[in-house]
């Protein structure tokens, strides 16, 4: 895809095509995907939270599922300062306003503020996306009605680091129970590694014989419901050069076929919203989890 012409407006706002400028290095970041309508067509909104030594960073992208057409807002960390502000974009000729206020949020260790926020996405009045507990002000600010239905969580896709053990917390439905999720590997020593996976402190999966199984899949059960696991550990135990390993928790029983097709490709590192709407099994039929675990030297 041709790149868009990037200028930058009074709010700091860079607005850019998603395939311009692939980041090859790790950084904190998280991207969640969720589905939602601008008016009677399907869209995917892509929110990417970052953070690195320049600061916090912020980034929204707007897929129209019919032309495939993207486009990308992006707030700078270095000029993350500017924690208030709002956009007007045009996605396939139609404007959409994105509205953030991030200037009471609290944050943890992660790029994701955990309160004290509100991100927003307008479409002719109507509030498409809503992130964040300050509602209030969100609609206040925006004067937009309440959509007919919710966007819907589909994919959350993490960069997370450790070197034996690697943490993060998710939820696995739209109201399900937030869980946290470890997993450990120890690929140094002279024992056999082994790949084990805990959910709430539980151990759910273990994988023994890694060096003949760096690649796999497991379902295991999770709030009584079947989750698939994938895993790709070949970087860990095989490159010469520092790469992730890559997991997948994945609630449609049709993730074999989204795994083989991705694993192993750089460019997952930097999947655009347009390729996960092409994956025909991500169309309402649960909610996917990637990992890509970078160890710390």
């Amino acid at each position: 895809m041709r790149d868009f012409p990037s200028c930058f407006g009074e709010n700091g706002v860079q607005v850019a095509d998603s395939s311009s400028g692939t980041s090859k290095t790790a950084q904190n970041s998280v991207t969640c995907v969720y589905r939602s309508r601008l008016g009677r067509r399907s869209c995917l909104i892509t929110v990417t939270w970052s953070k690195n030594l320049m600061g916090q960073g912020l980034s929204v992208g707007i897929d129209d599922s019919t032309k495939q057409s993207l486009c990308k807002v992006d707030i700078k960390p270095s000029l993350f300062s500017k924690r208030k502000g709002s956009k007007s974009v045009d996605v396939d000729s139609t404007k959409v306003d994105i509205y953030w206020d991030l200037s009471s949020a609290k944050f943890g260790s992660g790029p994701e503020p955990l309160e004290g926020f509100y991100l927003a996405v307008v479409f002719d009045h109507e509030m498409v996306l809503l992130l964040g507990d300050f509602t209030k002000e969100a609609y206040r600010k925006t004067n937009a009605t309440p959509p007919p239905s919710n966007a819907a969580f589909i994919s959350k896709r993490e960069n997370i680091f450790g070197k034996k053990v690697y943490c993060t917390k998710s939820q696995f439905s739209e109201n399900g129970q937030v869980h946290d999720i470890a997993i450990e590997c120890e690929t140094a020593g002279p024992k056999e590694p082994c790949l084990t996976i805990r959910i709430d402190k539980k151990m759910v999966m273990q994988v023994k014989r890694l060096t003949w199984k760096f690649r796999g899949n497991q379902t295991i059960l999770v709030d009584g419901f079947p989750v698939e696991v994938s895993w790709d550990v070949h970087n860990w135990l095989f490159s010469s050069t520092m790469g992730s390993a890559v997991f997948m928790f994945q609630t449609c029983l049709s993730a074999e076929k989204l795994w083989s097709s991705h694993v192993g490709d750089p460019s997952m590192l930097s999947w655009s919203s347009s390729q996960i709407f092409r994956e025909p099994q991500l169309q309402g039929r649960g909610f996917s989890l990637i990992l890509y675990a970078w160890k710390n030297e």
